[in-house]
């Protein structure tokens, strides 16, 4: 099985878990709700994508339904379990979920450290029902702040990729999504939607062609 992030950056997450949380900031859950809002269905079933310890999950489930968290690294999972989330172990490229099986997928502050980010955000596409939202969080690279944490990411080690509001759009438009920028500047989010008139099963007839 591939891993969720790149083989290093998972030793290094599994490494820090008990220490993750300490050091990082709470997730700005306003702009994750906004991001919700872009969704034209309601927003019941929830995954945390790359959630790691659950900071993302945990700042959702005190405004609405709590997501599930899916992360790779054993460590971080366990620190979100520990914290009483709902957690599975799993690779963002091939998540075990059925097609249109959830209302949003939310990426938080993760998206660059896996190693097939499109193919992350088209498995995303994949599971989210008709009208349903996939938001990212991200670092805006050509900023100020953002080019300090290029620099830093690499001299940790991290094989890390990073893009533009404008260029994240573009991924998920290739993902058949509809997009949104939601919050511009060095932290962004971008969300994509599900349109409403694609059917659950096109994904099903379009895998049996190929």
């Amino acid at each position: 099985m591939s891993s969720l992030y790149g083989s290093g950056d998972v030793r290094f997450f599994d490494r820090i878990a008990r220490l993750y949380d300490v050091a990082m900031p709470s997730a700005r859950v306003g702009p994750l709700l906004s991001g919700l809002e872009y969704a034209r269905r309601p927003v019941e079933r929830v995954l945390d994508v790359a959630g790691g310890t659950g900071r993302a999950t945990r700042a959702l489930s005190r405004e609405g339904p709590e997501p599930v968290v899916v992360d790779f690294s054993a460590g971080m999972l366990a620190r979100a379990r520990a914290d009483g989330r709902e957690g599975v172990r799993a690779d963002a490229g091939t998540l075990p979920v059925r097609d249109g099986a959830v209302d949003a997928v939310v990426v938080v502050d993760a998206l660059h450290h896996l190693p097939d980010p499109k193919r992350a955000i088209a498995e995303a596409a994949r599971v989210l029902a008709p009208g349903g939202v996939l938001v990212v969080q991200e670092f805006h690279p050509t900023t100020t702040l953002g080019r300090g944490l290029v620099l830093a990411e690499s001299a940790v080690g991290f094989d890390s990729t990073f893009w533009t509001p404008a260029e994240l759009c573009e991924m998920f438009g290739q993902a058949g999504l509809r997009t949104r920028i939601v919050r511009d500047g060095f932290e962004y989010v971008v969300a994509g939607r599900r349109p409403e008139d694609v059917p659950v099963a096109s994904d099903e007839r379009k895998r049996e062609r190929h």
